[in-house]
Protein backbone atom coordinates (compact mmCIF):
# COMPACT_ATOMS: atom_id res chain seq x y z
CA UNK A 1 0.00 0.00 0.00
CA UNK A 2 2.03 3.22 -1.15
CA UNK A 3 2.36 5.05 2.08
CA UNK A 4 -0.20 8.17 2.72
CA UNK A 5 1.37 12.00 1.21
CA UNK A 6 -0.06 15.13 2.86
CA UNK A 7 -0.85 17.95 -0.04
CA UNK A 8 -0.70 21.12 0.78
CA UNK A 9 -3.56 23.21 0.24
CA UNK A 10 -3.06 25.62 -2.39
CA UNK A 11 -3.24 28.98 -1.80
CA UNK A 12 -6.43 31.04 -2.73
CA UNK A 13 -6.44 32.73 -5.77
CA UNK A 14 -6.66 36.83 -5.46
CA UNK A 15 -7.04 38.70 -8.08
CA UNK A 16 -4.81 41.48 -7.88
CA UNK A 17 -7.12 44.21 -8.52
CA UNK A 18 -9.48 43.37 -5.76
CA UNK A 19 -8.78 44.10 -2.21
CA UNK A 20 -10.52 42.36 0.78
CA UNK A 21 -14.06 41.91 0.46
CA UNK A 22 -15.78 44.84 1.66
CA UNK A 23 -19.50 45.59 1.85
CA UNK A 24 -21.92 48.11 3.17
CA UNK A 25 -21.02 51.39 4.43
CA UNK A 26 -17.20 50.62 3.99
CA UNK A 27 -17.16 49.91 0.04
CA UNK A 28 -19.39 52.49 -0.27
CA UNK A 29 -17.34 55.29 1.53
CA UNK A 30 -14.37 53.29 -0.77
CA UNK A 31 -15.86 54.07 -3.92
CA UNK A 32 -16.35 57.89 -2.92
CA UNK A 33 -12.98 58.24 -1.88
CA UNK A 34 -12.03 56.72 -5.40
CA UNK A 35 -14.07 59.18 -7.11
CA UNK A 36 -13.00 62.17 -5.86
CA UNK A 37 -9.09 60.56 -6.20
CA UNK A 38 -9.54 60.39 -9.62
CA UNK A 39 -11.62 63.67 -10.18
CA UNK A 40 -8.76 65.18 -8.87
CA UNK A 41 -5.66 63.84 -11.40
CA UNK A 42 -8.02 63.46 -14.28
CA UNK A 43 -10.69 65.89 -13.96
CA UNK A 44 -14.38 65.02 -14.83
CA UNK A 45 -14.19 64.29 -18.63
CA UNK A 46 -11.69 61.60 -18.30
CA UNK A 47 -12.89 59.94 -15.79
CA UNK A 48 -14.91 56.55 -16.16
CA UNK A 49 -16.68 54.10 -13.95
CA UNK A 50 -13.30 51.56 -14.36
CA UNK A 51 -11.39 54.07 -13.35
CA UNK A 52 -13.43 54.48 -9.97
CA UNK A 53 -13.65 50.60 -9.79
CA UNK A 54 -9.89 50.10 -10.50
CA UNK A 55 -8.55 52.44 -7.97
CA UNK A 56 -11.89 51.37 -5.30
CA UNK A 57 -10.44 47.56 -5.97
CA UNK A 58 -14.11 47.06 -6.72
CA UNK A 59 -16.27 45.74 -9.77
CA UNK A 60 -18.43 47.88 -11.62
CA UNK A 61 -21.10 45.99 -11.24
CA UNK A 62 -21.03 47.04 -7.31
CA UNK A 63 -21.21 50.73 -8.77
CA UNK A 64 -24.21 50.50 -10.55
CA UNK A 65 -25.90 48.76 -8.02
CA UNK A 66 -25.40 51.57 -5.67
CA UNK A 67 -25.04 55.02 -8.46
CA UNK A 68 -27.00 55.01 -11.92
CA UNK A 69 -24.20 57.25 -13.82
CA UNK A 70 -21.37 59.30 -13.40
CA UNK A 71 -23.50 62.63 -13.01
CA UNK A 72 -25.24 60.70 -9.23
CA UNK A 73 -21.62 59.00 -8.32
CA UNK A 74 -19.84 62.35 -8.25
CA UNK A 75 -22.51 64.11 -6.56
CA UNK A 76 -22.33 62.22 -4.08
CA UNK A 77 -18.78 61.79 -3.95
CA UNK A 78 -18.29 65.86 -3.83
CA UNK A 79 -21.31 66.22 -1.24
CA UNK A 80 -19.08 64.63 1.58
CA UNK A 81 -16.34 67.22 0.80
CA UNK A 82 -19.26 70.09 1.30
CA UNK A 83 -18.88 73.32 3.57
CA UNK A 84 -21.44 71.73 6.00
CA UNK A 85 -18.39 70.32 7.88
CA UNK A 86 -16.75 74.51 8.17
CA UNK A 87 -16.70 75.02 11.54
CA UNK A 88 -18.39 78.30 12.52
CA UNK A 89 -16.14 80.46 14.32
CA UNK A 90 -16.74 83.09 17.51
CA UNK A 91 -13.95 85.62 17.86
CA UNK A 92 -15.38 87.81 19.67
CA UNK A 93 -16.04 90.33 16.63
CA UNK A 94 -18.29 89.94 13.45
CA UNK A 95 -15.60 91.20 11.15
CA UNK A 96 -12.80 88.49 12.31
CA UNK A 97 -15.75 85.76 11.89
CA UNK A 98 -16.04 86.60 8.01
CA UNK A 99 -12.69 86.79 7.86
CA UNK A 100 -11.98 83.40 9.28
CA UNK A 101 -15.15 81.82 7.53
CA UNK A 102 -13.65 82.81 4.28
CA UNK A 103 -10.29 82.05 4.17
CA UNK A 104 -11.52 78.65 5.48
CA UNK A 105 -13.76 78.54 1.99
CA UNK A 106 -10.78 80.12 0.21
CA UNK A 107 -8.12 76.99 1.40
CA UNK A 108 -10.55 74.51 0.06
CA UNK A 109 -11.30 76.09 -3.61
CA UNK A 110 -7.56 76.93 -3.85
CA UNK A 111 -6.70 73.38 -2.45
CA UNK A 112 -6.73 69.89 -3.86
CA UNK A 113 -10.19 69.66 -3.74
CA UNK A 114 -10.51 73.02 -5.47
CA UNK A 115 -10.42 71.11 -8.98
CA UNK A 116 -13.45 69.18 -8.09
CA UNK A 117 -15.27 72.16 -7.34
CA UNK A 118 -14.34 73.89 -10.30
CA UNK A 119 -15.95 70.57 -12.41
CA UNK A 120 -19.55 70.83 -10.01
CA UNK A 121 -19.56 74.61 -11.51
CA UNK A 122 -18.84 73.53 -15.24
CA UNK A 123 -21.71 71.08 -15.46
CA UNK A 124 -24.79 72.52 -13.43
CA UNK A 125 -25.90 73.75 -17.10
CA UNK A 126 -26.09 69.68 -18.16
CA UNK A 127 -26.56 67.90 -14.54
CA UNK A 128 -29.60 68.42 -12.19
CA UNK A 129 -27.09 66.59 -9.90
CA UNK A 130 -24.64 69.12 -9.53
CA UNK A 131 -27.06 72.07 -10.08
CA UNK A 132 -28.51 70.38 -6.83
CA UNK A 133 -24.88 70.08 -4.79
CA UNK A 134 -24.15 73.65 -5.80
CA UNK A 135 -27.57 75.49 -4.49
CA UNK A 136 -26.66 73.08 -1.60
CA UNK A 137 -23.71 74.62 -0.62
CA UNK A 138 -24.26 78.17 -1.23
CA UNK A 139 -27.28 77.26 0.94
CA UNK A 140 -24.55 76.45 3.60
CA UNK A 141 -22.57 79.31 3.54
CA UNK A 142 -25.91 81.61 3.95
CA UNK A 143 -26.74 79.63 6.88
CA UNK A 144 -22.91 79.83 7.99
CA UNK A 145 -22.95 83.84 7.60
CA UNK A 146 -27.15 84.20 9.65
CA UNK A 147 -25.00 82.36 12.68
CA UNK A 148 -22.40 85.09 12.17
CA UNK A 149 -24.78 87.89 11.48
CA UNK A 150 -27.20 86.80 14.43
CA UNK A 151 -24.29 87.31 17.13
CA UNK A 152 -23.15 90.37 15.45
CA UNK A 153 -26.62 91.87 15.90
CA UNK A 154 -26.63 90.14 19.72
CA UNK A 155 -23.12 92.73 20.04
CA UNK A 156 -24.36 95.48 18.78
CA UNK A 157 -22.36 95.63 15.55
CA UNK A 158 -24.67 94.58 12.65
CA UNK A 159 -28.06 96.32 11.74
CA UNK A 160 -30.77 93.94 12.54
CA UNK A 161 -32.50 95.66 9.13
CA UNK A 162 -29.75 93.41 7.13
CA UNK A 163 -31.80 89.93 8.14
CA UNK A 164 -32.84 88.25 4.97
CA UNK A 165 -31.49 90.24 2.72
CA UNK A 166 -28.70 90.07 -0.18
CA UNK A 167 -26.49 91.93 1.83
CA UNK A 168 -26.15 88.96 4.38
CA UNK A 169 -24.06 86.57 1.63
CA UNK A 170 -22.31 89.47 -0.50
CA UNK A 171 -18.96 88.29 1.33
CA UNK A 172 -19.20 84.41 0.50
CA UNK A 173 -20.63 85.53 -3.16
CA UNK A 174 -17.76 87.27 -4.03
CA UNK A 175 -14.95 84.79 -2.89
CA UNK A 176 -16.74 81.76 -3.93
CA UNK A 177 -17.21 82.97 -7.50
CA UNK A 178 -13.77 85.44 -7.48
CA UNK A 179 -11.57 82.18 -6.84
CA UNK A 180 -13.74 79.82 -9.00
CA UNK A 181 -13.17 82.61 -12.08
CA UNK A 182 -9.49 84.16 -11.12
CA UNK A 183 -6.69 82.24 -10.00
CA UNK A 184 -5.13 84.40 -7.01
CA UNK A 185 -1.97 84.21 -5.48
CA UNK A 186 -2.47 86.43 -2.45
CA UNK A 187 -6.35 84.94 -1.61
CA UNK A 188 -6.38 86.44 1.45
CA UNK A 189 -5.88 89.89 0.04
CA UNK A 190 -8.49 89.72 -1.60
CA UNK A 191 -10.68 88.06 1.28
CA UNK A 192 -9.85 91.17 3.23
CA UNK A 193 -10.68 93.77 0.28
CA UNK A 194 -14.05 91.60 0.10
CA UNK A 195 -15.07 92.63 3.79
CA UNK A 196 -13.27 95.45 4.72
CA UNK A 197 -14.46 97.75 1.44
CA UNK A 198 -17.96 96.06 0.50
CA UNK A 199 -19.54 93.41 3.12
CA UNK A 200 -18.58 95.12 6.44
CA UNK A 201 -19.75 98.88 4.92
CA UNK A 202 -23.05 97.01 3.60
CA UNK A 203 -24.02 95.36 7.21
CA UNK A 204 -22.51 97.20 10.42
CA UNK A 205 -24.30 99.31 12.09
CA UNK A 206 -23.53 103.14 11.25
CA UNK A 207 -22.16 103.55 14.53
CA UNK A 208 -20.56 100.46 14.78
CA UNK A 209 -16.66 99.35 14.27
CA UNK A 210 -15.19 96.69 12.81
CA UNK A 211 -13.72 95.38 15.35
CA UNK A 212 -10.16 92.75 15.51
CA UNK A 213 -7.43 93.07 13.08
CA UNK A 214 -7.29 91.24 10.00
Amino acid sequence: MPPHTEHAAEPATTDPRRGPRRRGEALEQAILTATVEELTEVGYPALTVDRVAARARTSKAAIYRRWSGLPQLVADACARHQMADIEVPDTGAYRTDVLAVLREMGARITGPFGSVIRTVVSEIARSPEFAALAEAQFDVAEQIMTTLLERGIERGEVDPRVRGTRRVTVATDLIIRHLLMTPDPDVDAVIVDIVDDIHLPLVLRADGESGGTA
